[in-house]
């Protein structure tokens, strides 16, 4: 679900609310869990990973933005299926022209080449469609500085990343759980 709301609130904080319900009709009870997340692939793999089958939360057409392309659709499905093996460290959602969001996640895998992921999504508001691109860094410090440079309008490319393998060891310590919060846009 979109919460439209947020925009109202505190600066560039995710807009995307995914909300779980297990109904139980014997006792006529449910239980819920909701979670606010920066992206829609990002709320369809929390529930995902909650059970839900994917092909059952997929955004039907004219629900928000179409993928602009190919690539998007290929890293919006590997987000769906994977997602739950990184760690959302902070995001930020720029609403007004041009509209795009910035994800900083950690990989769980202390192993991982490249732990530190940026996601860059961009709207593309004329033809109402959105780019969705991922650099890997190697440390939280390079992550960070490209985010910093990102928002000062320096607008560096992202460095490439491959496809983390899945793994389930647990995240390096030390590793801030969440970076400062990002400065707002100098736009």
């Amino acid at each position: 679900m979109h919460n439209r709301a947020v925009t109202w609130g505190i600066p560039g904080e995710p807009q995307i609310a995914a909300l779980h319900l297990k109904r139980d009709p014997a006792t006529r009870t449910f239980r819920f869990a909701s979670e606010m997340l920066p992206l829609p692939s990002m709320a369809q793999s929390w529930l995902v990973a909650r059970g839900c089958p994917e092909e059952e939360i997929l955004l039907p057409d004219g629900m928000g933005t179409a993928p602009a392309n190919d690539a998007t659709r290929a890293l919006e499905k590997r987000l769906r299926s994977d997602g739950d093996h990184f760690a959302l460290l902070t995001s930020y959602t720029y609403d007004s022209e041009p509209i795009e969001t910035t994800v900083l996640l950690r990989a769980l895998d202390e192993k991982a080449a490249l732990p530190f992921r940026v996601l860059l999504e961009e709207v593309d508001s004329d033809a109402w469609t959105h780019t969705l691109r991922e650099g890997g860094f190697q440390t939280f410090e390079a992550a960070t500085q490209w985010w910093e440079a990102h928002w000062r309008g320096d607008k560096p490319p992202l460095p490439a990343a491959s496809p983390a393998a899945r793994h389930t060891t647990v995240a390096a310590t030390g590793v801030p759980a969440r970076p400062a919060p990002p400065r707002g846009p100098s736009r």
